[in-house]
């Protein structure tokens, strides 16, 4: 391996470069070989999406860990990660494939399976402890508990980042938002992982070039629920999970929302039998799509609007936060 003969200060700019490069080159070379995207009638302005090409998260997955692989030491517990980014990235590459979309059903045990092999990998190379910050105390959760407690937690962060992908260059402007701050929490990390969270960066910063409106390309579901996985892994190994609220809130907000108030019709068309279910029936979810579509006329945000001001919001939070923790 190339980390192996070159000093790592240098190496990593020469990585993050090269990946950036590489990221732009494949993406010029095989968009045109993924599957485009057919427009969804439900989403706000799905129909501007229609022959775009669509699973390019196949693309810059593939080059973050080769690039893992060649520009950073091998690590055990990292390649075991690297290898789930993989599962999970071609769980929604395959999806994005399909002439007909894959049930929830099957979606949701292949995230149960993927979060479980996380909590998995997590757990053998990691205390069960968690870092309580603002308390400034650390808590030993029971191993079977912890187990569970991961599990839904990758679960929820996968398909949370996922439903938050919707606007041209949104999920994937948050995404680096994120992982940046994560980066200047670095005491957390070792230097491996924070290296690995650089790198995702600049392959990222590649895909937007082609993802900013008007896009020419969509990450798909290979692409976002990889970003679900990858974040709830960063929130794990700074060894303070509770960071994850502050610092993936507006994602949180936005797709969450919609995954909850989906959870609760269910439970009352199914369970309570009630034909109209008025549960947060004038919010239209993701937040993303409300805000383009059902706030009142002419007080509707275009596309660059949503990004921007989400954006602006979670970057207040993660600053507020960084600065909490730095002044303890």
């Amino acid at each position: 391996m190339i980390s192996n003969f070159i000093d790592e200060k240098f190496l990593l700019p020469v990585g993050g470069s090269l990946a950036f490069i590489l990221t732009i080159i494949a993406i010029i070379l095989f968009r045109d070989r993924l599957p485009q995207d057919v427009g969804r009638a439900f989403a706000v302005n799905g129909a501007q999406s229609k022959g775009k090409a669509r699973g390019a998260g196949i693309i810059f997955v593939i080059v973050y860990i080769v690039s893992n692989l060649i520009f950073i030491p091998f690590d055990i517990e990292r390649s075991c990660y690297l290898t789930l980014f993989l599962a999970v990235m071609f769980t929604g590459f395959f999806d994005d494939a399909s002439k007909k979309p894959w049930g929830n059903l099957t979606k949701g045990i292949l995230d149960f399976g993927i979060a479980a092999l996380t909590a998995l990998t997590y757990l053998y190379f990691n205390e069960n402890t968690i870092e309580l910050i603002l308390l400034k105390t650390v808590i030993t959760i029971p191993l079977w508990l912890y187990m569970i407690l991961i599990v839904f937690f990758v679960f929820a962060s996968i398909n949370v980042v996922n439903c938050s992908d919707g606007v041209d260059g949104l999920c994937g402007s948050q995404t680096i938002l994120v992982l940046a701050s994560f980066l200047l929490l670095k005491d957390r990390f070792t230097a491996g992982t924070l290296s690995s969270i650089f790198l995702f960066i600049m392959v990222l910063l590649a895909y937007l070039w082609f993802n900013t409106k008007p896009s020419s390309i969509l990450m798909g579901d290979a692409g976002s629920r990889t970003l679900g996985l990858l974040l709830a892994v960063i929130s794990l190994k700074s060894h303070a999970p509770l960071l994850f609220i502050p610092f993936v809130f507006v994602m949180i907000i936005d797709g969450g929302l919609g995954l909850f108030k989906l959870t609760v019709l269910r439970i009352e068309k199914g369970v309570f039998k009630i034909k109209e279910p008025k549960f947060m029936k004038k919010i239209r979810t993701p937040i993303h799509d409300h805000v383009r579509k059902n706030l009142p006329e002419g007080k509707t945000w275009s596309d660059p609007q949503v990004v921007w001001r989400f954006l602006i919001i979670q970057a207040l939070i993660c600053v507020m936060t960084i600065m909490m923790i730095k002044s303890l």
